[in-house]
């Protein structure tokens, strides 16, 4: 991915409350269900930091993120760099109450070029990668809870 490239935007729609969604997208217990498992902590807070790394085959991602920008129930954003790689962005969980159901934008932005020879951070990757957390894994978490 490159600062040069358009900000990866994904959206989805859910049929729950913005309630719901904020709590799988801020809380650490839920988000562990559906995003990653290893988030030890996360807090709502301008300034909050955390880390974990995530395995892909021989590499390790250890995840470095601040939390920028916070305004409850509808907007949270997070600069996310990684320990082992060059490179930088801001990523950003939109949530808005559209017809009957409640739509999550996630906005991904670069700012500084990741490493072009690592397949995960190639844009296509990218964004599988976020299509899958909100098209599939988030969803299903969602509906697994309304089913509880």
């Amino acid at each position: 991915m490159k600062k040069t490239d358009p900000p990866i935007i994904v959206e989805a729609s859910y049929t729950v409350s913005v309630e719901k969604i904020w709590a799988a997208i801020t809380e650490p217990e839920k988000m562990q269900q559906w995003f990653f498992a290893n988030i030890e902590t996360f807090q709502t807070e301008i300034g909050f930091e955390t880390s974990f790394a995530v395995q892909s085959g021989e590499r390790t991602f250890t995840h470095l993120w601040k939390i920028k920008e916070v305004i409850p129930l509808k907007k949270i954003s997070y600069h996310w760099t990684y320990e082992e790689y060059s490179g930088d962005g801001f990523v950003s969980f939109e949530i808005f109450e559209k017809e009957e159901k409640t739509q999550l934008r996630l906005t991904n932005i670069v700012t500084e070029d990741y490493p072009s020879d690592i397949p995960e951070f190639k844009r296509e990757s990218c964004i599988g990668g976020w299509e899958f957390f909100l098209g599939e894994s988030l969803r299903n978490f969602l509906e697994k809870k309304i089913q509880d």
